[in-house]
């Protein structure tokens, strides 16, 4: 089984002609609401992947909390872990420009109410091999609790560090798998403007020293890992993964 705890949130999308400069007003030609945050989309995908999947933390009480809940629902996902919270529903406001780029703004909301009560009984059903995920979007201390509560039963911890927060590191350290991107793992190491070679050693290291997995994502260059004391390397779907 797979426990995921984290955020749940609310995506609010504006497609605008290009990004508007700070006092700026554009104008958007399309604006679409969709579930999102990255506690929810690790449930998801876990879900349509074929686990059997828990999803713990806190939705508002606003008109966005069962919007937000609607795929996780929808396919399956036990949600009996997720809180109902007397404030708003996390929300993500995104502007994408027409070239592409884009620009986000986070509101914690509910999610900022997961608390380490809320950890420690998101872990209390799970058992010897089961999978709990994390991410770095509800507050530090419930992650932290998490983490020893999953340690203590024998839980195979996962901890992705987006977004990047001062205690990424620090909690990072004491999951079995790490996920980052390049950015992410050059912060996670302490070592900047690593080339692949450089990265690739550091990732080896780590995983010998602290016997953690390390998976960073390259875009569409694909992923690389760092187990076992070796690399293994995938690729963009539909390219040959080995």
């Amino acid at each position: 089984m797979i426990t995921v705890l984290g955020s749940i949130n609310m995506d609010l999308i504006a497609t605008v002609t290009r990004l508007p400069k700070p006092g700026e007003t554009v104008a958007g030609d399309h604006f679409v609401t969709a579930p999102g945050g990255k506690g929810a989309n690790q449930a998801l995908a876990a879900r349509r992947a074929g686990a059997t999947v828990s999803m713990a933390g806190a939705c508002g009480e606003d008109e966005f909390a069962v919007p937000a809940l609607t795929y996780l629902r929808y396919e399956g996902v036990n949600l009996d872990r997720v809180k109902s919270a007397s404030t708003a529903t996390g929300v993500a406001l995104i502007f994408v420009g027409a070239d592409g780029e884009n620009v986000i703004a986070i509101v914690a909301g509910a999610n900022g109410t997961v608390t380490p009560d809320d950890a420690r009984t998101a872990v209390s059903d799970m058992k010897r091999g089961d999978t709990l995920m994390l991410q770095m979007e509800i507050p530090a201390p419930a992650i932290e609790a998490a983490l020893k509560a999953a340690r203590e039963k024998g839980v195979t911890t996962i901890v992705n560090i987006a977004p990047i927060t001062p205690d990424a590191r620090r909690l990072a350290e004491m999951a079995d798998i790490v996920i980052a991107n390049e950015t992410e793992f050059e912060l996670f190491c302490d070592k900047a403007n690593l080339s692949n070679e450089a990265r690739e050693a550091e990732m080896i290291r780590i995983n010998r020293e602290r016997k953690q997995a390390i998976i960073v994502t390259l875009g569409a260059d694909g992923v690389v890992a760092a187990r076992n004391g070796a690399l293994s390397q995938g690729h963009r779907a539909g390219d040959r993964a080995h």
